[in-house]
């Protein structure tokens, strides 16, 4: 299920680094999209995050949209567009294509102003439970660190990172104890949006 520790320490450390900088930096705060760039060109959106379109020499096709709850937003001339789970540049293909009904050969960009959707939940024993908005690289020991670190009373090795995929629930399990004696480095994965890490 999980990969080898050498592939996380070797492949994910610049990411791991730029994941650190961007918490130190703008913890609490949205990321702009420079800073998305930075973790991950191909970042796909979620709800929440806002983006702003623009449509060259046509300033009332050009304004900032939000995606919605149910992943969408709602632009002129075309009504809804998908936009969950999907890279700025599919939109701007999907905006292209229709509008093009309209507008001749229109030019079309769409950036991505603020990243709101990325949030994970840390909860129980620990010193800062709560929502936290994070980098795309972000790892389980990561999030304990954001929340203040176990508690003394916290079961260190029977935390569970609670994952949702595709409307069924998958419970991961975490031993911190383990990694803090540096066995078992593989269970320091990657969190996902919307992850739950639970801390008994």
């Amino acid at each position: 299920m999980f990969r080898s520790a050498r592939f996380m320490m070797s492949g994910g450390l610049m990411a791991t680094a730029i994941t650190m900088a961007v918490l130190s930096a703008h913890a609490g705060d949205v990321m702009s999209a420079a800073l998305v760039s930075q973790l991950d060109p191909g970042y796909r959106l979620g709800a929440e995050d806002i983006l702003l379109v623009s449509v060259w020499k046509d300033e009332q096709l050009t304004r900032e949209v939000v995606v919605r709850p149910d992943g969408m937003f709602s632009f002129p001339l075309v009504g809804d567009i998908q936009a969950e789970d999907r890279t700025v540049e599919d939109i701007r293909g999907d905006l292209v294509k229709r509008l093009t009904k309209y507008i001749p050969n229109p030019s079309v960009s769409v950036a991505v102003t603020k990243v709101i959707s990325y949030k994970v939940y840390v909860v129980g024993r620990v010193n800062k439970p709560g929502e936290y908005l994070i980098g795309h690289y972000t790892d389980v020991l990561q999030a304990l660190s954001l929340a203040g670190g176990l508690t003394p009373f916290a079961a260190e090795n029977d935390i569970k990172v609670m994952r949702r995929v595709r409307g069924e629930q998958y419970a991961i399990p975490f031993r911190y104890g383990d990694l803090r004696k540096g066995r078992d480095l593989e269970q320091n994965i990657i969190l996902q949006r919307g992850d739950v890490v639970m801390v008994p």
